[in-house]
């Protein structure tokens, strides 16, 4: 059976067919209990209105969501866990929050869906990219927990991959306690400068930790560009998810040369 040129069937990798921005909004657990364990009523309602906004102008919005302010792996493992149980550990805690995500948004107005890498039937869709796209197309926000599923595998990566599968234009790091990425730690050196542009290559060789080694690895082979900036101000996630200059962008070739 053939179809004409005019048939508005979904053609097979046409991945984005309203050509509207997409775009992958990593937020860390800390930012889920604003500095402390458990949630922060105030911080979700602020930043589920910031989504709203950027919602509201068009714009498809996926988000990867941290677990830290219940569970971090790395220091159960350092307490003496098992790495594996203390990141499924962590799984859970992301889930706590992609859920709690879900709700505020919903009362604010904003249609959303939670899908986990590991089957919760009755709270969350299983992730399947394909059906993430359409609920990105139909203009609701997907919200990504329980990272991918397996143990050894940070949020940062899961957001890479996830930005990747779905066809993003821009990944974007919500940090707390700075606004970007800086020469040297700001609340350590005053003479720390922050760096506008930034190149995966240097962000490898200055080993600079602000996200994963290996998300940097996979954005750079894949070309895809990342934006780091400051959730502390209000009105940050608005501006970032519209595209707005906010924060530092790292990107597989320099953008500018303005960093010296």
């Amino acid at each position: 059976m053939t179809t004409s040129p005019s048939d508005s069937s979904p053609v097979l990798g046409d991945y984005n067919k309203d050509n509207k921005r997409r775009v992958l909004l990593k937020l860390s657990g800390e930012m889920f209990g604003g500095g402390a364990v458990g949630l922060d009523v105030q911080v979700l309602t602020r930043v589920s209105a910031e989504i709203k906004a950027a919602v509201n102008q068009g714009v498809q919005v996926a988000i990867v969501v941290g677990g830290g302010n219940f569970f971090r792996g790395v220091e159960l493992q350092n307490a003496g866990m098992d790495r594996a149980r203390a990141d499924y550990m962590g799984m859970l805690g992301t889930v706590i929050n992609a859920v709690a995500l879900q709700d505020f948004l919903e009362h604010a107005g904003v249609p959303s869906r939670v899908q986990t890498a590991i089957n919760m039937a009755q709270i969350a869709e299983p992730y399947i990219p394909l059906r993430s796209i359409r609920h990105l197309e139909k203009g609701r926000v997907v919200i990504f927990g329980a990272g991918a599923g397996m143990p050894y595998f940070s949020t940062d990566t899961v957001s890479a991959q996830r930005a990747l599968e779905l066809r993003c234009d821009e990944i974007l790091v919500g940090k707390n306690g700075v606004d970007g990425v800086y020469t040297a730690d700001p609340n350590k050196d005053p003479s720390a400068k922050k760096l506008d542009f930034l190149t995966y290559q240097d962000a490898l060789a200055k080993g600079l930790r602000v996200v994963d080694a290996a998300a940097f690895s996979m954005c750079m082979d894949n070309n895809m560009n990342m934006r780091i900036f400051g959730m502390g101000e209000e009105g940050a996630v608005t501006r970032a998810l519209l595209g707005e200059k906010i924060g530092t962008v790292v990107s597989t070739t320099p953008l500018e040369q303005d960093n010296s």
